[in-house]
């Protein structure tokens, strides 16, 4: 006979929505592999100026590796390979690394590259730079780095782009952090080629293909959800944005770095839920978060896809992992 009273009531149903794509680019797995190459073909301890990315988990999973990260050279020791991370470094710190003698990889995303590369080019044609990033983030002071002191500016918000005066309004160039959101850098470019028609802007979007792929998939959902769970580092621009993104569109969102953050506070109420996860966090947080949610509800998981990323970037030559 079954004894009803001690029976254990059924969990409520939770729909997941789940972004795609999410988590990892191409930038951050290229940078991940540099660092856990470097360990194999050196041994540990390889050095890493900053961290790798913005993602604790990362970070830690590195370190039991091998990897010690620092915040400035003068803390790696001679003889020991350094890896710059993947927000870029100002021109800077490889010299200080090759008066040191020390060898260094450089794991700067090829995207933020093409941004310091813009940055030279227009400094040498004798234009100031206008430049759309969030003050202290380490690809704004990287993309600083590169150019004389003084042939930048930095632009974080429309007032700025209302208030900014140029001494030379014909020769103004911008270019932007490549994390940013995309509707607010938008208005931002809007204000500054209404101010200055003659600015000059980048041949193509500095905002990276997966910033933009992760926003709209977040835009994608957010309507048909109650609540957005990002999984990212607070010190995460991309995945700040995310949260942005859905509560730009009228939903209510909350940025976690684990599954062990989640207050299940949060979900009262709450019959349909959108997860994502910003561009430095791992797949395997995702199911955490996901298993997380089962302790609680039953899940009816699906996946919402918006468009398929497929691009790789190269290692640097001499670190290409040896065919078994």
């Amino acid at each position: 006979m079954t004894d009803f009273a001690t029976a254990p009531s059924p969990k409520p149903v939770l729909e997941l929505l789940i972004a795609a794509p999410r988590g990892f680019c191409a930038g951050v797995d290229r940078a991940i592999r540099i660092v856990e190459l470097a360990i194999e073909k050196h041994g540990a301890p390889v050095y890493v100026r900053h961290e790798i990315v913005h993602n604790k988990f990362v970070v830690d999973s590195l370190r039991a590796k091998g990897a010690v990260f620092v915040e400035e050279l003068d803390e790696v020791p001679p003889g020991v390979p350094v890896v710059f991370s993947a927000h870029g470094v100002p021109k800077s710190v490889p010299a200080e690394a090759e008066d040191r003698g020390l060898e260094y990889l450089d794991a700067t995303c090829p995207l933020v590259s093409k941004v310091h590369r813009q940055a030279e080019r227009l400094v040498t044609t004798g234009h100031h730079i206008l430049f759309v990033g969030h003050a202290g983030h380490p690809e704004v002071i990287g993309t600083f780095g590169q150019v004389p002191e003084g042939q930048m500016t930095l632009i974080e918000t429309v007032a700025d782009a209302e208030a900014v005066m140029p001494t030379n309004p014909e020769h103004l160039a911008f270019l932007t952090q490549t994390t940013l959101s995309v509707d607010d850098t938008a208005d931002i470019m809007a204000t500054l080629q209404r101010r200055f028609p003659a600015i000059v802007a980048p041949k193509a979007d500095d905002i990276c293909y997966a910033t933009s792929n992760r926003q709209a998939a977040v835009k994608a959902i957010a309507s048909s959800v109650d609540l957005v769970l990002v999984i990212g580092a607070p010190n995460s621009s991309n995945s700040l944005r995310l949260v942005e993104v859905a509560e730009r569109e009228g939903t209510p969102s909350h940025l976690i770095q684990r599954g062990s953050e989640i207050d299940f506070a949060w979900l009262e109420g709450v019959g349909t839920l959108g997860l994502t996860a910003g561009a430095s966090a791992p797949e395997m947080l995702v199911r955490e978060v996901v298993d997380r949610l089962s302790e609680r509800f039953e899940i009816r998981e699906r996946e919402v896809e918006m468009t398929r990323e497929t691009l790789t970037f190269k290692l640097p030559r001499g670190l290409e992992p040896v065919a078994a």
